[in-house]
């Protein structure tokens, strides 16, 4: 019998405010340099200690929502969820089970390049845990991230491959990012994912018990830890078995994952309505606001890139992975109307450049105006800059900054396009070269390249090849 995969995901999304969720202490936006730095009475759970809601996490997290297209409530309202684990000080957790900040929503992405939607059940707030080390036999407990604010997506069951959740994953992430709500960076916990996941027969409608696997940070780990619980799920059921409802935490080292403990239900939790919060009210002003800040979704961006400017799949990828390029991108069209060209020299030359800096690591930080570059593209278009020489003057804009048509000037780059002048080297060539002229006569047209080399050489580099190779051609009929 052949088995399916239903597959629902959690992703706990780190809000990308300066401070945390009920205090004033700094946000985990960054990995801190030493442990229990940005803690204070309020987010440790001392005794007698009052949260107080920062606005820029409700902002923020509306705008969150609104780039998903997320329905936004008006009233929202905070539950106490209880459990205690040593990295929780206040031994609950303040969240939004029953009245979330936004309810039903979508993300659309391409899958295989066949444009998918996604189901978004609901988002909520909620507020981080601190982080726990394990090492010789102890537990270390680090609460800089203890409170930080929290935006926890929820999906319907509709993922049936590990490439539909990857590439979900992926379109969420720049989402995000281009809204300003979260950096959503894995390496540093600012992103992570509980995957939720049965099996049944294909064909069938029945939801099956299902397991969770807590806080994976990687999207290649999220992959290896479908296949494995695919793998794993389908083993029991095919021995006549019964997969337990649990949590399991995935060791990526191993490619194994462990059972932790049975699956809660909501009334483990003993949920209650947060006392010390009021219910949050978002006026017509507010949400007006808010929807100021949403931004074109880079899926949109996308599409228009491979249907308008014809990129390829790939190109159209990678700008699209950063709201920074792809506004560079764009930009750069503008002054050379040249799409295609104005990639090529992004990716293949300028993302190189950058990838290889050490003082330079992001395209807004480049030492020269994206003008001089659009000159670049529009001479190398005009046949007054080679290609090749055009890499030169761009290494030097890139390391110096500067002004293009001084480096092309002063390095003797641009290419002249006096025909007349050609022609006298052409004949002088042609002359010196009566062997191969025979040679090529008689159909040995591979001796072509010679020809092109030989006038070049003696022009310095400084001649329009492509003038070259249009009076030979005549000529050597």
């Amino acid at each position: 019998m052949n088995y399916e995969k239903v597959i629902g995901l959690e992703i706990h999304m780190r809000i990308k405010s300066q401070s945390k969720m009920f205090c004033s202490c700094k946000n985990a936006l960054e990995l801190a340099s030493e442990p229990n730095i940005n803690v204070c009475p309020v987010c440790m759970g001392f005794p007698g200690m009052l949260p107080s809601l920062n606005e820029e996490v409700v902002r923020l997290g509306t705008i969150g929502g609104m780039m998903m297209k997320c329905e936004v409530n008006k009233i929202s309202r905070f539950d106490r969820k209880s459990y205690f684990y040593p990295d929780s000080p206040l031994s609950y957790q303040i969240t939004q089970l029953y009245e979330p900040i936004v309810g039903r929503g979508e993300v659309k992405t391409l899958v295989d390049g066949e444009e998918r939607v996604f189901a978004i059940h609901h988002m909520h707030l909620e507020n981080d845990a601190g982080k726990l080390s394990h090492a010789g036999g102890q537990t270390l407990c680090d609460f800089n991230r203890s409170g930080s604010p929290l935006m926890e997506i929820v999906t319907d069951p509709v993922f049936s491959t590990r490439e539909e959740v990857m590439e979900f994953l992926k379109e969420l992430q720049k989402i995000m990012r281009a809204a300003g709500v979260s950096d959503a960076d894995m390496d540093k916990w600012q992103m992570r994912c509980d995957v939720n996941m049965s099996i049944r027969p294909e064909g069938s409608k029945e939801l099956l018990n299902r397991t969770e696997h807590k806080n994976v940070n990687s999207f290649s780990a999220i992959g290896r830890c479908i296949d494995s619980e695919f793998k794993r799920q389908k083993k029991i059921v095919e021995a006549w078995g019964r997969v337990d409802q649990e949590t399991r935490g995935w060791n990526d080292d191993s490619g194994q994952s462990t059972s932790q403990r049975s699956k809660e239900d909501a009334m483990d939790y003993r949920y209650f309505p947060e006392p010390d919060l009021l219910p949050i009210e978002l006026d017509d002003d507010f949400i007006s606001e808010c929807r100021k800040s949403v931004v074109e979704l880079p899926i949109e961006k996308r599409l228009k890139y491979l249907s308008e400017y014809q990129l390829s799949k790939d190109d159209a990828r990678i700008l699209t992975t950063d709201t920074k390029l792809s506004s560079y991108f764009e930009e750069l069209v503008e002054l050379t109307s040249d799409p295609k060209k104005s990639c090529s020299y992004i990716t293949t030359i300028l993302l190189a450049m950058i990838s290889e800096s050490e003082d330079i690591k992001s395209i807004d930080k480049l030492k020269f105006d994206i003008w001089e570059l659009g000159k670049v593209i529009n001479l190398v278009n005009k046949d007054e800059l080679s290609s090749t020489n055009s890499k030169q003057v761009i290494e030097e804009l890139f390391i110096n900054g500067g002004d293009a048509d001084v480096i092309i000037d002063e390095n003797n780059l641009r290419q002249k396009n006096d025909t007349g002048v050609l022609e006298v080297i052409v004949d002088e060539v042609l002359s010196e070269c009566t062997e191969q002229v025979t040679d090529y006569k008689s159909g040995n047209e591979n001796i072509f390249g010679f020809f092109v080399g030989q006038c070049m050489k003696r022009s310095k580099g400084q001649w329009n090849p492509k003038i070259f190779n249009e009076i030979l051609k005549k000529k050597l009929k």
